[in-house]
């Protein structure tokens, strides 16, 4: 059984950080396609960053050079480092993981590539 737990969220000051973590169990993060995605609210689900299993990195435009996704092997953990928060990227946070093997057909960025979902956690940015 596949789990992902996210912490770190909470309330920060626009300009300020956070450091998401996403514990894995079941599947090891080093083998499979993760992703982070936040939903706002009345807003659609969108992918932050992805990670392959190669290391290869993709960040969506509003967050690049901001955060700054990484693995750790050992402890089965992916996290995201925020840095420079703006009130827009108040959102749930959700970390996924895709166990298909292959690519997925619908592109790493969509949201019905990935098999399993953390439960989210809160970030909220104040300006």
């Amino acid at each position: 059984q596949v789990q992902l737990v996210e912490s770190g969220g909470g309330l920060v000051q626009a300009g300020g950080s956070l450091r998401l973590s996403c514990a894995a169990s079941g599947r090891a993060v080093s083998s499979n396609l993760m992703g982070w995605f936040r939903q706002a609210p009345g807003k659609e689900r969108e992918c932050v960053v992805t990670i392959r299993s190669d290391g290869v990195t993709v960040y969506t435009d509003s967050v690049k050079g901001r955060f700054t996704i990484s693995r750790d092997n050992a402890k089965n953990t992916v996290a995201l480092e925020m840095n420079s928060l703006k009130p827009e990227d108040t959102a749930v946070y959700y970390c996924a993981l895709r166990a298909a093997p292959g690519r997925a057909p619908g592109g790493s960025r969509w949201k019905g590539s990935y098999d399993y979902w953390g439960q989210g956690t809160q970030v909220t940015v104040s300006s």
